[in-house]
């Protein structure tokens, strides 16, 4: 457990990546493997279940550390991190334990999910004073789920591939559902991951994926397009749908589907494992499954690539219904059908496709589509224009069509890994986002190098027009990304100088900063208090020019809603 502190620590203090590289490559050397096995699994964003509740966690170490409660929570307040806290007021102790990593997870730290409050209350202390600060504080981290380092997956797959001296392709290949949590880290799993290559490790497979394929985000002028690109005649353009990012892997008679967080939700999604008849083994495609309904009754498997509009793809909001449920039952499978609307084809009979250009994959996949002939799998449409300026024409009805922009992939692409370039291109060219002017009411700190400043916001719009008698701020949306380190710092010495009222990590301040909050998407809403729910908001610019009396009201959002 210290070896891997330390290497917390290391990635920690640094904002370099060759620095970064260097100490995972010294650690991963060093480490025995099923140590290691678990710290590529944290390092690429795996994280357990929480094991403990977070109240019984403050409990315990308010008992143990002899504080008075409202004094920990004061510190808490002050240090902003709940892992970093414990750490500062527990007593301090010598590092007494030698135990590696995956003892510490297995043996110790896993056993505690479903434990009863008395047994933790007799359990934590003793497991806490064996460790020193660092390696207390990632113990709390791991035990909270809350840990996360400044490490992409991708530079843990340089650093495993330069260890191991292996193409990163090949190692980014083995990692594919690595963090999914059906999948236990393991000394051997870690020994697959770094083992010199074979000739037959494609046929062993089994049902995982490939490494996703990302785009580069496009947001020139349509103007400079010709000059950036090349004319449009030499790329593929789709819409760019509202849905969830997955791959079909059918294999040895069985169906498997991966979200692109690498997550198998092949359970999540019933009415698609009928594919496992319809497709051949060796075949795996890439595309999106989106909530469906069709616009004529009796078409659900009709889709017109002239006109997409038809059969209408739903908004996303409703296929949140299904994600956020446990278990599915007949009402909500019949309300929100689902379809995989698929744009790539990346296995066929078996062998590796991601080297054929983009424009024969595509041409293959309309083949297997249509030999499927299954209406919960259809081929996203392939639009045409004559030049740059009609497709950014066509381009101003995604807002109606319910798609986010459009796709553009060269023809002459290779399937790549990750956002990388040297594959090919693809670009994502979206609608600029929805706007609003908002009131900042609530302040929270961050986490990480973030802990001491206020970073964390919460925005309100006003609850009728300027000319209304009496109105309220509505809360509507949480936001910590978009501003400037300076900025940031401004407003946190502003939220400190304006707050009003404490609720525990949360301030509430005095309303005196507008800011313009972007959006990709909104809908309606019964769990919030405004009735509206935006989609991964941020802050585009500080409204240094606006009063808060100027900021927008619920019926600018309400007119976005139409």
């Amino acid at each position: 457990m210290k070896d891997f502190a330390l290497l917390y620590a290391e990635l920690d203090a640094t904002t370099s990546s060759n620095a970064k590289l260097a100490a995972m490559q010294h650690y991963f050397a060093e480490a025995a493997p099923e140590d290691a096995a678990w710290a590529v699994y944290f390092l690429s964003g795996g994280r357990p279940r929480q094991l403990v509740p977070v109240r019984i966690l403050r409990e315990v170490a308010v008992a143990f550390s002899g504080l008075s409660v409202w004094l920990f929570e004061e510190s808490y307040q002050a240090v902003g991190d709940l892992a970093e806290t414990i750490s500062l007021v527990l007593p301090e102790t010598s590092h007494s334990s030698t135990d590696g990593l995956a003892v510490w997870i297995e043996d110790k730290l896993l056993t505690l999910r479903g434990a009863p409050p008395e047994v933790l209350a007799e359990r934590l202390p003793g497991l806490w004073s064996q460790l020193d600060r660092p390696s207390l504080m990632l113990c709390i981290k791991l035990i909270t789920g809350s840990f996360r380092v400044g490490v992409s997956k991708l530079l843990v797959t340089r650093a495993l591939a330069s260890m191991a001296h292996l193409d990163s392709k090949r190692v980014a290949q083995r990692l594919v559902g690595y963090t999914d949590l059906s999948h236990r880290p393991s000394a051997a799993s870690y020994l697959k991951l770094i083992a010199a290559e074979s000739a037959d490790e494609h046929a062993q497979r089994g049902g995982q994926p490939y490494p996703f394929f990302l785009a580069h985000a496009l947001a020139q002028p349509v103007e400079q397009f010709e000059a950036l690109l090349g004319p449009a005649s030499h790329w593929q353009v789709e819409w760019k749908w509202d849905g969830i990012r997955a791959q079909v892997v059918k294999r040895d008679g069985r169906l498997w589907i991966w979200s692109r967080g690498e997550e198998l939700v092949t359970e999540r999604f019933p009415e698609l494992e009928n594919l496992a008849h319809g497709l051949p083994d060796g075949t795996v495609i890439d595309g999106e499954i989106v909530a469906w309904k069709s616009a004529r009754p009796g078409t659900e498997d009709a889709f017109d690539p002239q006109a997409p509009a038809a059969p209408a793809v739903q908004p996303f909001a409703l296929l949140q219904q299904r994600i956020g449920r446990k278990t599915l039952g007949k009402k909500i499978l019949d309300e929100v059908p689902v379809v995989v609307l698929a744009y790539d084809l990346l296995e066929w009979q078996g062998e590796d496709w991601r080297n054929h250009p983009q424009v024969t994959r595509r041409t293959q996949l309309e083949q297997v589509i249509s030999a499927c002939a299954n209406p919960v799998l259809l081929p996203s449409p392939v639009l045409t224009g004559e030049d740059w300026f009609d497709l950014a024409r066509q381009r101003e009805a995604s807002r109606s069509l319910g798609v986010e922009g459009m796709m553009l992939k060269a023809r002459d692409a290779l399937y790549g890994v990750g956002r990388t370039k040297d594959m090919g291109v693809w670009w994502k060219w979206k609608v600029d986002p929805f706007s609003v002017d908002a009131v900042l009411i609530y302040a929270q700190r961050g986490h990480g190098r973030r802990a001491s400043l206020y970073s964390d916001y919460t925005f309100a719009v006003w609850d009728g027009p300027a000319d209304a008698s009496e109105r309220t701020l509505v809360p509507f949306a949480k936001a910590y990304s978009g501003l400037t380190d300076e900025e940031m710092r401004q407003v946190d010495s502003i939220v400190r100088k304006t707050t009003i009222e404490k609720f525990g990590p949360v301030s509430s301040v005095k309303p005196s900063l507008v800011f313009e909050l972007g959006f990709e998407g909104i809908a309606l809403s019964k769990r919030h208090k405004s009735g509206i729910a935006v989609r991964f908001p941020r802050m585009l610019r500080w409204r240094q020019d606006k009063t808060v009396e100027e900021a927008d009201h619920l019926g600018t959002l309400q007119d976005l809603l139409s």
